[in-house]
């Protein structure tokens, strides 16, 4: 049976255009860790966050070899790692020179079969087999509704362009950047950084708009 693979499945969502388009996003599951700080910091509260997050997915995932498979299980792919950016002052737009005020929500999307129930026994065997502290770590619904996206291709500091061609897009379409304290920046990891040059790095851009 053929793995299921978000991206390939939702390409709306994962593999949008270089050139900016409106989504409306719906209600998603999610394991979520929230932090502040530098994701560059060696060893620091970021690179933390998402070593939690990879060992509670892959450890739902491999669930299928013992008794604990959980009910309605399917073959996948592990969505991509995804971040939820904003600033320390409160701030709409993000500044990438001061990373070490950034706030952030790390998160990978969970598959319909889990469950709460799934994700706290997911904890305890994190806690029993690696001893990782999984008190960070939350199951969450996201539902994003309207928003504005493009892929970016090449360095997370040149964010900065793609997201004026993407506030351009919004004024053409009298759309308003609706960044506040319960939507935020959103951006979608396709590329692993040890694997790929930077200049060809793929993340999608998200922007809640009105």
């Amino acid at each position: 049976m053929e793995k299921m693979d978000y991206k390939k499945e939702y390409k709306n969502l994962y593999l949008p255009k270089t050139d900016p388009m409106t989504i409306d996003v719906p209600s998603m599951n999610f394991i979520m860790v929230s932090g502040k700080g530098n994701p560059n910091e060696e060893n620091g509260e970021y690179s933390k966050s998402v070593e939690l997050l990879y060992a509670l997915s892959f450890t739902i995932k491999m669930s299928k070899m013992g008794k604990a498979k959980p009910p309605g299980y399917f073959e996948y792919v592990v969505p991509p790692l995804e971040g939820l950016w904003w600033m320390e002052d409160g701030k709409e737009e993000i500044n990438y020179l001061e990373k070490d005020n950034f706030c952030w929500i790390s998160m990978i999307r969970q598959p319909e079969f889990v469950t709460r129930e799934v994700f706290l026994w997911a904890c305890e065997e994190i806690k029993r087999k690696k001893q990782l502290d999984t008190g960070a770590a939350r199951f969450e619904a996201l539902k994003e509704g309207l928003c504005v996206q493009c892929m970016h291709i090449g360095p997370f500091h040149d964010e900065p362009e793609t997201i004026l061609k993407m506030e351009q897009y919004m004024i053409a379409l009298n759309l308003k950047n609706d960044i506040n304290n319960l939507r935020r920046h959103h951006e979608i990891y396709l590329s692993d950084p040890r694997k790929c040059h930077v200049s060809r790095m793929k993340t999608v851009i998200r922007i809640p708009v009105r």
